[in-house]
């Protein structure tokens, strides 16, 4: 350990301030091991860092110290602390005598529980859920081509930058109203309150960019604040929040119509990119122009075949006219004929009908019409008795016979 030495004056003891920081280090060395109770705020890691970096805040006060740990002990511990948590760091305090900066080295983390920003906010976020502040239902979409769009930014801030960049290199003609206003610390919430009304009397106005860039927990709890989150939900027009980076997630984001995960990205969204739509109107007109030339195409052939049928119609009609006589006259030629032709195959019908009902024709078929001697037709051997003279007629020529036997 080095010795602390005073330089050598006369009349006072002095020390370098290399010296005057060794021995606040020493002195601070000789201190015991302590539990500090704090919420975590400013939590820095990386990859290619051997330390990582955080500060321990008291929510009573504010009060705040350094923390520093070992990016080996702090990843075995597997927390994945995020700012706002609370918890109890184990360590030592110590003073970094090159800068004479104040640390507790911590040995060992426990989380505690949600920190009291936290907890707040998750009890703000249940009620405001409640009262549908965050409902899919309620969100509106953004206008496709805004008369005016309002932004809320910080005074000089890169979001500001980012946001008004964009539209203007998406869109040239699109007219943006910047709102400066504080966007962290206590004047924040109310700020950005009287701004978004403030755009809201605008009358061109059709939407609103609230945007900040990154920030630590505390930088962005304005955008959590009641106050703001009700003035989102009850603009009148759409408003799209780019607050902070991906990973951060104030209420603001959820009350608001669209959410953006960077100003830039707000930008993309509010205005279309200006040369694809020249590019969709150059398309659409050459469609329109296809389309035209398509119908009057049509409208052209219709008209032609409907003067073709005009000058042909006359002669169409003498024709079908002129065939119409010829086959009245065919048929009048024909009358006669057909009238003739239709009594003649009526007369052998009715021939053929009277031929089979003629007697002869039963005769042909081998039988025989047999009558007594007065001339009644012998039906039944009742008629004749034995030695009675009988005529049988044939079909062709008779003859006569005796009675000789009768069967009953």
């Amino acid at each position: 350990m080095a010795k602390v030495e005073a330089l050598p004056y006369d009349d006072r003891t002095v020390y370098s301030v290399a010296a005057f920081n060794r021995g606040v280090g020493q002195w601070l060395g000789r201190l015991p091991t302590v539990w500090v109770e704090g919420e975590v705020t400013e939590l820095r890691r990386h990859e290619r860092w051997a330390t990582v970096f955080f500060t321990l805040k008291d929510p009573a006060d504010g009060s705040c110290v350094g923390v520093t740990m070992a990016r080996g002990k702090f990843d075995a511990l597997r927390l994945d602390l995020t700012d706002g948590e609370r918890v109890h760091v184990f360590g030592r305090p110590e003073l970094f005598e090159q800068r004479g900066e104040f640390k507790l080295r911590a040995l060992s983390i426990e989380r505690f529980g949600l920190g009291a920003h936290l907890a707040n906010l998750e009890r703000l976020k249940t009620s405001l859920a409640a009262e549908g502040l965050f409902a899919d239902a309620r969100k509106r979409p953004l206008p496709f081509l805004p008369r005016r769009i309002g932004v809320v930014t910080g005074n000089d801030a890169a979001a500001k930058r980012d946001v008004v960049t964009t539209i203007r290199s998406r869109f040239p003609p699109a007219s943006v109203l910047v709102a400066e206003t504080y966007v962290q610390g206590p004047r924040a919430a109310g700020e950005i309150v009287a701004a978004i009304g403030a755009l809201c009397e605008q009358p061109d106005v059709d939407v609103i960019v609230l945007t900040r860039g990154g920030g630590s927990f505390e930088d962005l709890l304005p955008f959590s604040d009641e106050r703001v989150v009700r003035a989102v939900a009850g603009c009148r027009v759409p408003v799209v929040s780019a607050v902070g980076h991906e990973q951060d997630t104030p209420l603001c984001d959820l009350a608001a119509d669209v959410r953006a995960s960077t100003p830039t990205a707000a930008g993309k969204l509010v205005v279309p990119e200006l040369s694809e739509l020249c590019s969709r109107l150059d398309r659409a007109r050459d469609a329109l122009a296809r389309n035209a030339r398509r119908s009057l195409e049509r409208d052209r052939q219709r008209l032609a075949r409907s003067a073709e049928r005009l000058r042909s119609g006359p002669r169409i009609a003498v024709q079908r006219e002129g065939m119409r006589l010829a086959r009245t006259r065919e048929r009048l030629r024909l009358a006669p004929v057909l009238a003739v032709e239709r009594k003649r195959a009526a007369l052998e019908n009715r021939a053929a009908k009277l031929g089979a009902l003629s007697p002869l024709q039963t005769l042909r078929r081998g039988y025989a019409i047999v009558r007594t001697e007065s001339g009644s037709v012998v039906g039944v051997t009742e008629h004749v008795t034995i030695g009675d003279h009988v005529d049988v007629t044939l079909a062709e020529g008779g003859f006569g016979a005796r009675v000789e036997e009768v069967t009953p």
